[in-house]
């Protein structure tokens, strides 16, 4: 029964994630009058479905993913089914092209932030702020000498501003190396530790462990939702940038990476904190899936916008032909892509 249930989260979390995403660009599709052919949740076979005026709404029978197929993007289907050219995407101005493609991203941040604000008034934000509340007796930092109400300023250079912080220059380290702390001490000096993780086995499985605890001070209130919400909101995109950055500079390998399968298993794990935990992990994905769609990589919406920031300097439009053969060979990359990080997500499960 458990998965079952975990099974339904899973699909209503991806569901309303990309729900709102495709829906960005098709309202703004809509409103510029681009021909939509197709509003779609879900991929492969039609399961259920209608139409209304020019559009197809469907549903499909694998519950990942989902698209808005408009008009301009198969240049064949146009032709075929004889839609003018001035309702294809091509035909818009710039900059309605561009609204069209950044609001299925922005809708996705939009979701983000209503998500954390709801939370924040309904069970109480944290503080975010980067002071160690406990550690652990005869652990790593224990023994050099970092103590409770130390202020973590630095980790190896990198400043330390949320409390998110930690965990991600902690994630990103090398774990058989010395770590540089650099801390503020409760009476205001600065102090700086060299700390090397020790390794621990559990469950057969080898962590690395440094022994500091972060317990943030629950916060309410209208205007401390709107502190929190900013903060949390600002912590994941530098944790989606420092992500990205570290994995095309070759310091995070794809097998850190975790696609569906991955986010199936921690939709179990937060369900068992409780329904804010799941809210928390809508947010965040919600975010992820924007900030990755804004890349400006071929097959990603970002990748349209590209094309339109090198209209504008060329000044004329890309071959559309030419601008649709780049989009599907890294569409073919992508699908590659994500079957390899879907393989390794398997392999973690055993």
């Amino acid at each position: 029964m458990s998965i079952i249930i975990n099974l339904l989260l899973f699909v209503v979390i991806l569901g309303v994630i990309v729900f709102v995403h495709e829906f960005g660009h098709f309202i703004f599709a809509k409103l510029t009058g681009v021909y939509v052919y197709e509003f779609a949740l879900g991929m492969g076979p039609k399961i259920w479905g209608f139409k209304k005026g020019e559009t197809d709404y469907n549903i499909r029978a694998i519950p990942i993913g989902g698209f808005c197929q408009l008009a301009g993007e198969d240049l064949d289907d146009d032709d075929d089914q004889k839609v003018p050219k001035e309702r294809r995407l091509q035909s818009k101005k710039a900059w309605q092209r561009f609204l069209i493609m950044v609001f299925g991203p922005m809708n996705n941040f939009i979701l983000a932030v209503v998500l954390l604000f709801f939370i924040a008034l309904a069970v109480g934000g944290s503080t975010l702020k980067p002071v160690i509340t406990s550690i652990e007796e005869n652990s790593a930092v224990s023994e050099v000498g970092m103590e409770e109400g130390d202020r973590i300023l630095t980790i190896n250079g990198h400043k330390i501003k949320y409390s998110d912080d930690i965990s991600l220059y902690l994630a990103v380290a090398d774990p058989s190396k010395v770590q540089t702390f650099k801390v503020k001490k409760e009476n205001g000096d600065i102090s700086t530790y060299k700390v090397k993780p020790k390794k621990v086995v559990e469950d057969g499985k080898e962590s690395y462990r440094y022994g500091i605890g972060i317990q943030q001070e629950r916060t309410t209130g209208f205007v401390n939702a709107i502190i929190f919400t900013f903060q949390k909101t600002c912590s994941i995109f530098k944790q989606m940038f420092i992500t990205v950055g570290y994995l095309f500079t070759g310091r995070i390998h794809l097998n850190q990476l975790s696609g569906p399968v991955g986010i199936y298993s921690v939709v179990g794990q937060q369900r068992s904190l409780g329904f804010a935990n799941l809210l928390y992990l809508m947010a965040f994905l919600s975010i992820n899936v924007g900030f990755i769609n804004l890349l400006p990589i071929p097959a990603f919406d970002g990748g349209h916008i590209l094309f339109i920031i090198i209209e504008l300097i060329k000044g004329s439009p890309v071959n559309p032909e030419l601008e649709n053969k780049i989009h599907t060979v890294f569409l073919i990359l992508l699908l590659i892509l994500m079957a390899i990080i879907t393989f390794n997500d398997i392999l973690r499960l055993f």
